[in-house]
């Protein structure tokens, strides 16, 4: 599996977001981007760090950063997922898995000795050329929203 590294440039994707946009990476040049890749909606974890992004929201917002959480779920899914938890953060669906693919987080996992494709809880942090900064892989969601932070502002 091909997997972007740090210093390469972000994958383009174009895909269908909360609230009835689409959204293309390469429109967001100009802008550091977090993008963060998580399983499933409305689960305890990712709506943890659902939650926690958007806590941080403003701060991210006033280095100019923006934050867009991915999984494979659909738009209204994600609409339901934004209501029911007050999230601010702007939600993707991949639900082809083209662009979870394309980073490298569509990987195989295990859970009581079962085999299954899903979603490796990851983050990139792209800087406003389009280049990755930084790869968080495996993910523990307890203060990682502050972490991407950190990181970002050490960017802007």
């Amino acid at each position: 599996m091909n997997q972007p590294a740090e210093g390469s440039i972000a994958p383009d994707f174009e895909l269908p977001a909360d609230g009835g946009v689409s959204i293309r990476l390469s429109q967001l040049k100009g802008k550091i981007v977090v993008l963060y890749f998580y399983p499933k909606d409305d689960t305890s974890g990712c709506t943890t760090e659902a939650i926690d992004f958007t806590r941080f929201l403003p701060e991210f917002e006033a280095i100019g950063a923006t934050v867009i959480g991915m999984s494979p779920d659909s738009a209204a899914k994600h609409d339901k997922f934004k209501a029911k938890h007050d999230l601010a953060v702007t939600l993707v669906a991949d639900e082809d898995r083209n662009a979870l693919e394309a980073y490298g987080v569509w990987v195989e996992k295990s859970m009581y000795g079962r085999k299954y494709m899903g979603v490796e809880r990851s983050t990139f942090l792209i800087d406003s050329t389009g280049k990755i900064a930084r790869i968080w892989r495996k993910v523990k969601v307890k203060g990682h929203a502050e972490d991407v932070l950190e990181a970002a502002r050490e960017l802007a």
